[in-house]
């Protein structure tokens, strides 16, 4: 059985990295003035592509956008 004394709090709280790095994120932007603030925000917006391998060969992607909740 493996220790625990080594895992990250982000873990032990039960989040991943991406989680955890998305919630600081969040805060700096948060704690900027404008006009830095705006621009910030305005970059928080993902937009990525998803496909599907069948038999060894990639599918037709889908387009997907990931924002934030506030």
């Amino acid at each position: 059985m493996a220790s625990s004394g080594a895992v990250p709090f982000w873990r032990a709280a039960g989040m991943t990295y991406i989680t955890y790095s998305n919630i600081c994120a969040n805060l700096v932007r948060n704690c900027l003035k404008e006009p830095y603030k705006a621009e910030s925000l305005s970059r928080e917006k993902v937009h990525f592509a998803l496909a599907k391998w069948v038999d060894g060969k990639p599918e037709k992607p889908t387009l997907r956008s990931d924002t934030p909740d506030h």
